[in-house]
This record gives structure tokens, sequence and C-alpha cells, in this order.
């Protein structure tokens, strides 16, 4: 009886010990293989080249420009609400408060060593960060400005004048070149896009003159932004966590120029509050969404994303600002949408070319 007892005994503990280790030994394998893939995404954050990597990866140009596109509309009828309704008329101190948004936030992805890593300082000269918070505070503070004395339909359409001015730019520094095809292309998105904002060309004299030392600044900042990402291991958020803080100055120095007196004055109730909250976490997605377009596609492209948008915004302006686009703004939207399909098709295949020649 004894021996019975230790026979059956053995084979109980033997049998039910397989699966257990079975059980843990699987356990201990996922776990194992999550801790490598947690720890292969942290070690390419840790360098420029794994978090450039990882940034083509998850953001191409199509999730990064959808992106750009829907917060772009969201955040030019947000910034139109309150700029007019809201009555907040600084329009320099709300792009602060958008970079300030976006350095916040930024501070506390490193604090958790979740942000990006950069390329070596020497690799990219430090009056080239300079040039682009320059740039930048100009190109994003007189687009603010320009929407608190134009109308939303003359906002975008003074974006008309950027696309030449960065195919000009890119060929006199890059010697970059566009086929005749791609010409014509953009010439129909920038008239359909001037039928399509015609009827809503209201612009104070001060706005006009914005609008106009406006444009050169903006396709500064888009090149810029374009070729470091494209020709160095700049990664968006690194890229914003080296050059936020210079643009911040910058507009510092704007503000004494193009804001009134008086915002701390300001009634900074719950509801006013509330919305221009909501506008710096929108414009924290912003210059993320357009680095990340920038980085993806071209500074043209980005360009012909921004008059898409216009057909989008002034469908917006129609619904929550009450203007009437008509007829004509409608036939206008259509033939720049046909060009910007044209556009589109040519580049993707130019770029079905590159790929089969590597």
């Amino acid at each position: 009886m004894f021996w019975s007892n230790k026979v059956m005994n053995f084979f109980t503990v033997k049998n039910v010990g397989k699966p257990i280790k079975r059980k843990e030994s699987d356990a201990g394998e996922k776990e194992k293989s999550l801790e490598d893939l947690r720890g292969s995404i942290f070690d390419d954050l840790y360098t420029s080249d794994g978090a450039k990597r990882i940034q083509q990866r998850v953001c191409g140009p199509t999730v990064a420009l959808s992106f750009n596109f829907l917060v772009s509309v969201a955040i030019i009828l947000t910034n139109k609400l309150i700029l007019g309704k809201v009555g907040f008329d600084y329009p320099i101190c709300l792009t602060f408060i958008h970079y300030m948004s976006s350095l916040v936030l930024m501070a506390i992805m490193n604090a958790v060593s979740l942000l990006p890593a950069t390329p070596p300082t020497q690799s990219t000269p430090f009056f080239y960060f300079i040039a682009i918070g320059m740039v930048t505070s100009l190109s994003n503070g007189l687009a603010n400005v320009s929407l608190k004395y134009n109308s939303v339909g003359f906002y975008q359409m003074a974006k008309i004048a950027v696309t030449p001015t960065i195919v000009l730019a890119e060929f006199m520094i890059f010697r970059k070149t566009v086929s005749s095809v791609k010409v014509l292309a953009l010439s129909v998105v920038s008239i359909g896009v001037s039928v399509a904002t015609v009827t809503d060309l209201q612009f104070h004299l001060f706005g006009f003159f914005i609008a106009l030392a406006w444009i050169i600044p903006s396709a500064c900042h888009k090149i810029l932004w374009s070729n470091l990402q494209q020709r160095e291991n700049w990664t968006a958020l690194a890229l914003m966590w080296r050059t936020t803080p210079i643009t911040m100055f910058f507009l510092v120095v704007l503000m004494p120029w193009f804001d009134p007196p008086g915002v701390l004055s300001f009634d900074w109730n719950a509801r006013n509050t509330l919305a221009i909250v909501s506008s710096g976490l929108l414009g924290v997605l912003l210059q993320f969404s357009g680095a990340l377009a920038l980085g993806a596609t071209s500074a043209t492209s980005h360009v012909v994303l921004g008059q898409f948008k216009t057909c989008v915004v002034l469908l917006g302006g129609y619904v929550l600002l009450n203007s009437n686009p008509g007829i004509t703004s409608l036939c206008g939207a259509v033939t720049a949408i046909a060009g910007m399909t044209v556009y589109t098709y040519l580049n993707l295949l130019d770029s079905q070319q590159q790929r089969s020649q590597v």
C-alpha cells in the first residue's frame, strides 16, 4: 500500500508539474519578447538614426498630411473665433501660448525619457536654429495677425503667393527644378483658389501689408524645416525641442510691435480661458503635424495641402462665421481640387520611379 501511494504521488506530481512549467515558460517567453520589443523601441529613441526610422515607419506622407490637414482646419477656425468673438486681440501672444504649451509638453516628455534623441550638435550650425526660430516666429505670428485683420478667405488667398516663392527659393538655393506639368498643375490650383476666395476678400489695409510681409518668412520656414529633416537625422519632436525656445524669444520681441497693451487685464473668465487653452493644445498638434508633414514630403507639397484646406476652411467659415461662398467659389474650389489631384498624382509617379531606381 505504501509503495502504491508513492507511485501514484510520483505520477500525479510529474503530470501536473509539466503543464505548470509549460505555462510558466510560455508566460516568461511572452514577457521576454515584450521586454525586447520595448527595449528596442527605447534604444531607437536614444539614437537620432533610430528615432528617424521610427518616425518614418509610423508617420508616412499620407498620415502626416492628413493629420496636419485636420489640425490646421480646426485651429484656423478656433483662432478666428478667439480673435473675433472672444475678443482676444493679442495674436502674437496667442502664438506665444501655442509654443509655451509645446515647450511644457516636450519638457515633460524629456523628463520621462520619451523625447527622441537629437543628432550631434556639430552636424548642424547653431545659426541654422536661430534662422529657423526667427522665421518660425514671423511665419506663425504674422499669420495670426493677418487672421485678426483679414477674412478667412483673404487669409487663405495670401498663401497662393507662397507657392511660387518656394519654387523660386529652392531653385536659387538648392538648384531644385519643377517640371512644366507640375507648374501647370500648381497654376490651376492657384487660379482655383483665387476664384474660390473671390467672394470673401474682406481685408484691412494694415492686414494686407501684414499678409504681404508674411509670404517670405512662411516660405523660408517650410524650406528650412523640410530641408533639415530630410538631409539630416532630425525628427519633428527633436527639432521642435531645439528651436521652440528660440522661437518664443523672437515672439516676445514681436509682441510690443503687433499686440496692444493690456493682455493681463483681459477678461479671463472660464469660457474665454477654455477657448484659449483649447487653441494652445491645437497649437501643439499643429506644430507637430506641420513638422511631420514637412519632413515626410516637401515644402511645395505642404503648401498645396494648405490650398486644399482653403476649400474646407471656406465651408467652415460659411457654417461658423456666417460667410456666403456662392456658386463662383464652389466652381473655384472644384478647379483647385482638380489641380491638386493632378499634382499629387505626378508626385506619386516620381516617388515610384525613385523607388524602382533604388
